[in-house]
């Protein structure tokens, strides 16, 4: 009934300890095309791109979820760093402050023809990391994977010293944001449990 528009193995995993398994299908959506927009914006314009190219010529009644996640840190949209050395400096502008996780969420309802969409944002706090601490994770190739160069749910984790808000959102999908936009649309959450 859903499907994830996603290759994040977070999301996937979000959805999964829910109770939710979701067929996937990666949207292809080049996000260099979209630009100019304030954040939170552009964490939202991304997931309806990715939404729309999946629901793009499906049908059926299932609902398709796309989502793209951005860090704003003074103002800017950050999302992946494109090398070893950016991530690098970006860790070095983040320790010791806290930045803005805004993930965009759009539900496209393939029966209705239907969209929602909303974007969480969640309050990150980080820690005063060393030097050391900052190339040895950059190191491991995780900060490069993802929006903000950080994880909460990896070995970024001990870097994040607390959130304000939804921490299912840090990771990449509010579960509680898509509970909300699946009742916008006449659905309930735990239709998206397996029966039986």
């Amino acid at each position: 009934m859903l499907i994830l528009a996603s290759k994040s193995p977070a999301r996937l995993a979000t959805l999964r300890s829910a109770g939710v398994e979701p067929e996937v299908i990666v949207s292809g959506v080049d996000e260099s095309q979209v630009t100019g927009l304030p954040p939170a914006e552009l964490a939202l314009a991304l997931a309806g791109l990715k939404a729309a190219a999946v629901a793009d010529g499906l049908t059926g009644d299932r609902l398709v979820l796309g989502c793209d996640s951005v860090l704003e840190l003074d103002g800017v949209a950050l999302g992946k760093p494109a090398s070893h050395e950016e991530a690098i400096a970006r860790w070095k502008a983040m320790r010791g402050r806290s930045g803005v996780l805004h993930s965009g969420h759009a539900l496209h309802d393939l029966a209705s023809d239907l969209v929602v969409s909303a974007t969480a944002s969640t309050t990150v706090h980080f820690a005063e990391v060393t030097d050391e601490e900052i190339a040895a994770y950059v190191a491991t190739g995780e900060p490069l994977h993802v929006a903000g160069a950080f994880t909460i749910d990896g070995l970024g984790g001990a870097f994040v010293t607390g959130i304000e808000g939804d921490h299912h959102n840090v990771v990449g999908l509010s579960l509680p944001l898509l509970r909300d936009l699946l009742a916008r649309l006449g659905r309930s959450w735990v239709d998206l449990w397996p029966s039986g």
